[in-house]
């Protein structure tokens, strides 16, 4: 029977649904997708349906709970 040290600590288990909605850039900020990108394009300006394809990066308020769930990211 395997008894681990006790100053190991477990490890963290990444998120997986956070893992493929946010990517982290080389200075650390997250980016994640825009809404309403979906479906019901059709009354939706070509202008307005480019920006929405294009990633935004999580706000300040949102990047301590995205760090929490991409611990190694």
């Amino acid at each position: 029977m395997f008894v681990r040290a006790l100053t190991e600590m477990p490890k963290l288990k990444t998120r997986k649904a956070a893992a493929k909605r946010f990517k982290i850039t080389g200075s650390g900020k997250f980016m994640r997708r825009r809404a309403f990108h979906n479906h019901l394009l059709d009354h939706k300006s070509p202008k307005r349906k480019r920006y929405l394809g294009t990633m935004a990066v999580v706000d300040d308020r949102d990047h301590d709970n995205v760090s929490l769930m991409l611990p190694y990211a």
